[in-house]
């Protein structure tokens, strides 16, 4: 009969013999999204308790379509602050797009065919910007704040300083995106959701995306490593003006009518909204999914102003005492999440291990 093999040593125990110290529960981090998607929640709670009618679908729906064009460029801003840059074009970026869209379709042209235009315009006027960024090396703060004066100018021109009215409103393009509903959700609020969407997976799943972060984080660096950092800059920009593009294609959907006054402030709304969340202006990191939930925390707050009563002229005082809190908190809740202390293991804490060569009870080494 075979002599009984020696049972192997459970796995809980250690080298030394003795019981192995329990496994440190590991604590998965808190996306930076979800603290500005509870704040959204919350504040949404908070105002249908005082007032039930703000809970009501329609104001819901209605909150976030009055939302997308800001959020849109918003998201897009994200790119461009990620790599320690601003965009401050896309206010006219954007109205510019909704006057020369209004102007082609007036003129005869497919109304399809002048959304592909207003679209590539908006992305080659963001890649100038970050060519002239770039190549120039000025401050992409002062080109973008000349290039919106420029577009401005250029669309109160082009409109004669009037809306420019008299479109086919019965055309498909107004209809599908200017008034049609899917799910009963309208379709501007969809596009925006898969813009979201996208970005996110372009953002954080693709090459494009990490050498955004990695250029932010440290443009020397990125540069000796060899990224392309000049045409990594001027492809964001690029974005940047495409999703103000595109929020001026669903405008001139919605409103039928080219206003070349249309989007004044909008681009400092986008970086607030944009930073309120997650995405600091030290650039490295940010987070679309939270851009897009600080642009419909500040729609929310500007539709409860109104179920308050507030009068229409404390309404920009009252947003930005908003975005001053938001963008305040923002970097201490932060701190207080990183200060958390890690938990301990059930059973105290593991013992520390013994060297090899010394027995547990050996005296240590004297000072």
């Amino acid at each position: 009969m075979p002599a009984p093999q020696p049972s192997a040593a459970p796995a809980s125990a250690n080298e030394n013999g003795g019981p192995a110290a329990p496994r440190r529960r590991v604590r998965r981090p808190v996306p930076d999204e979800a603290g500005v998607v509870g704040v959204l929640v919350l504040l949404v709670l908070g105002v249908g308790l005082l007032q039930p009618d703000f809970l009501r679908t329609g104001n819901l729906l209605t909150t976030a379509h009055n939302s997308v064009y800001v959020g849109l460029m918003a998201c897009g801003m994200v790119f461009a602050l990620a790599m320690r840059e601003v965009d401050l074009s896309v206010g006219g970026m954007y109205a510019m797009g909704i006057v020369v869209g209004a102007l082609l379709i007036r003129d005869g042209m497919s109304t399809w065919l002048a959304v592909a235009v207003v679209l590539a315009m908006s992305a080659l006027v963001g890649a100038l910007n970050g060519a002239v960024t770039t190549y120039l090396r000025l401050p992409s703060f002062i080109v973008t704040l000349a290039t919106s004066m420029l577009l401005r100018g250029v669309g109160l021109a082009l409109a004669e300083g009037k809306q420019i009215t008299d479109l086919p409103q019965d055309d498909a393009f107004f209809r599908v995106l200017g008034g049609d509903e899917l799910l009963g959700v309208p379709n501007a609020v969809w596009v925006f959701a898969a813009a979201v969407a996208a970005l996110t997976v372009l953002f954080t799943r693709t090459r494009f995306g990490a050498r955004v972060r990695a250029i932010g984080s440290n443009p020397e660096a990125a540069e000796f490593g060899g990224l392309p950092v000049t045409r990594t800059r001027i492809a964001a920009l690029a974005l940047s003006g495409l999703m103000a593009g595109l929020a001026a294609v669903l405008a001139l959907a919605f409103f039928i009518a080219g206003d070349p006054t249309i989007g004044q402030g909008y681009e400092l709304t986008a970086i607030a909204a944009a930073i309120i969340g997650g995405t600091p202006l030290k650039g490295g990191s940010g987070s679309v999914l939270g851009a897009a939930a600080g642009t419909l925390i500040l729609g929310a707050v500007t539709a409860a102003l109104v179920f308050f009563e507030v009068p229409i002229n404390w309404t920009t005082f009252a947003t930005g005492g908003v975005i001053l809190v938001a963008v305040g908190a923002a970097p201490l809740l932060r701190r207080v999440r990183n200060l958390r202390p890690a938990r301990e293991p059930r059973g105290g804490p593991a013992p520390r291990p013994v060297r090899e060569g010394r027995s547990p009870g050996s005296p240590g080494r004297k000072p």
